[in-house]
């Protein structure tokens, strides 16, 4: 998905930035639409909330593609990460107010999530002490698996699309999650059990949940 998104995402990141629009406002206005998505699932305005999650998704998309034109920073890159996550984790906090028999799935997909993101965030960091830089000119090292940024924009389509399947679909996205971290874990540990020197050339370039 994201060799197909990029070069539409570029063009128009492109003009975005001729036109004087900065990364950061594209981040926090995404932000601020990605709260009234959690909002609108939380008052079972599905509809609503499906379609501000996918603008959410649009405009975090376009605030990387702005960057790369004008330059990232540090900066922009952990405000981006901390918006995902955020609007990640809100949206189900939306979902099991909305939907109380789905409320222990959200729970447990919460749990995937914290150990998903946690072993993503702690190798990125190890790596790029390593001097492991990202390799495609994002802010972070994305350390892949079964369950990334495509996975999760479905799953809360589907939610938005099917709740009364909201707790099914939890439980399977909360199993593909755990084995994300699972897979995470692992590469982990196998890079980190390399020699300095070793661990670059061989960490994966992969798009990360």
């Amino acid at each position: 998905m994201r060799a197909v998104l990029t070069p539409p995402l570029e063009w128009i990141g492109e003009r975005l930035a001729a036109a004087g629009v900065r990364p950061l406002a594209l981040t926090g206005i995404g932000w601020l639409v990605g709260v009234g998505a959690c909002a609108a699932v939380g008052a079972r305005l599905w509809l609503l909330g499906l379609a501000l999650w996918l603008a959410n998704r649009l405009l975090d998309g376009l605030d990387g593609a702005v960057a790369r034109v004008i330059g990232p920073t540090d900066r922009g890159g952990f405000l981006d990460v901390v918006a995902d996550f955020s609007i990640y984790s809100g949206f189900l906090v939306g979902v099991a107010v909305a939907v109380p028999d789905a409320r222990l799935a959200c729970v447990v997909l919460l749990s995937a999530y914290y150990v998903s993101g946690t072993a993503f965030l702690a190798l990125s960091s190890l790596l790029e002490r390593r001097g492991a830089g990202t390799g495609d000119g994002r802010s972070l090292r994305f350390v892949g698996g079964l369950a990334e940024g495509t996975e999760t924009i479905a799953t809360y389509v589907l939610i938005c699309l099917l709740p009364t399947h909201a707790s099914m679909i939890a439980w399977v996205f909360a199993a593909a999650v755990a084995v994300t971290a699972a897979q995470r874990i692992e590469i982990g540990l196998r890079l980190l059990g390399e020699p300095q020197e070793a661990a670059s050339p061989h960490t994966p370039h992969l798009e990360s949940r």
